[in-house]
């Protein structure tokens, strides 16, 4: 699943007539890569869920059948439902086993290649480097491979990670966001990680949009 219904507030103006996901890095829009990576891992099957210029994402990436893959829709109600809510809106469309999870709005080389959630854990959480703009990181990835809200050495979780739909067994239809849901699951030792030390990037202003596209058009 590729989380691409967000606003992206800190983006305006360049998401005001665009969403977020589609705006192009190096003559390519954000999304693309995703897709182009996914389906060279083997990945057949993908949903994306949209809300805001929604129709602009669905017109763009079609069925996705140029990159090989099928491509079904989660479609929001005006404002999204947040991630924890968007997941949980889409598990209808994501079948019975795990399933990876993506932030359309992050830049990576991570190859998503299929390796298999480890017995017992909900969510498996590919953890990264903090960047400049987030020193302080999201939770902790013991040497056991277990991920803890507490502690030190603090990671940033990538927005990549692998689910299992009992993760959202017993909440409510509605938005709400993603991480007291992991939280939770950490404390009851069921989330799992695992560190990656490739490229990537968080898009969350102009300025980093603009870095990286200035980086891959170097490369």
């Amino acid at each position: 699943m590729i989380l691409a219904a967000g606003r992206g507030e800190r983006m305006r103006p360049l998401t005001d007539r665009t969403p977020k996901p589609l705006l192009p890095v190096a003559g390519k829009p954000l999304i693309q890569y995703h897709v182009e990576a996914l389906a060279r891992a083997g990945v057949s099957r993908l949903v994306v869920n949209h809300a805001h210029l929604g129709e602009q994402i669905v017109a763009f990436l079609g069925d996705g059948a140029r990159w090989g893959v099928s491509i079904t829709y989660s479609a929001e109600p005006a404002g999204a439902l947040e991630t924890g809510g968007g997941i949980q809106h889409a598990l209808p469309l994501l079948g019975d086993g795990p399933f990876w999870v993506v932030n359309g709005d992050v830049w990576t080389d991570y190859p998503f290649l299929a390796r298999p959630i480890p017995e017992g854990s909900l969510a498996h959480l590919v953890m990264v480097d903090n960047p400049e703009h987030h020193p302080q990181g999201d939770f902790v990835l013991s040497g056991d491979g277990s991920v803890a809200d507490a502690g030190d050495g603090r990671l940033t979780y990538s927005g990549i990670g692998i689910y299992r739909a009992e993760l959202f067994t017993g909440c409510q239809p509605g938005a709400y966001p993603l991480a007291p849901l992991l939280r939770q699951a950490m404390a009851s030792g069921r989330v799992s990680g695992e560190y990656y030390a490739g490229r990537w990037l968080d898009i969350g202003t102009p300025e980093r949009l603009d870095m990286l596209d200035k980086e891959l058009r170097r490369t």
